[in-house]
């Protein structure tokens, strides 16, 4: 039995109705950032840097979708 259980990263709540995953992605660096985009004025609200694939999975898993369906912005 444990009794201090390490927990995984917390759910980062969004409304989907209004908001989708995304990485916006600069062309020249190759620097991303993951957040959402609003879907009624179409800006991009930043969450954080992701500094590899892996930071770019583990936001898809936080957020609950699969890191082939995440929209890419450039």
């Amino acid at each position: 039995m444990r009794l201090f259980r390490k927990k995984g990263p917390p759910a980062i709540p969004y409304d989907p109705a209004t908001q989708e995953p995304a990485v916006r992605s600069s062309v020249c660096t190759g620097e991303m950032t993951v957040g959402f985009i609003d879907r009624k004025t179409g800006k991009f609200r930043e969450y954080g840097l992701a500094r590899s694939q892996g930071d770019v999975d583990a936001f898809c898993k936080r957020v609950g979708i699969e890191p082939k369906d995440i929209k890419r912005i450039y």
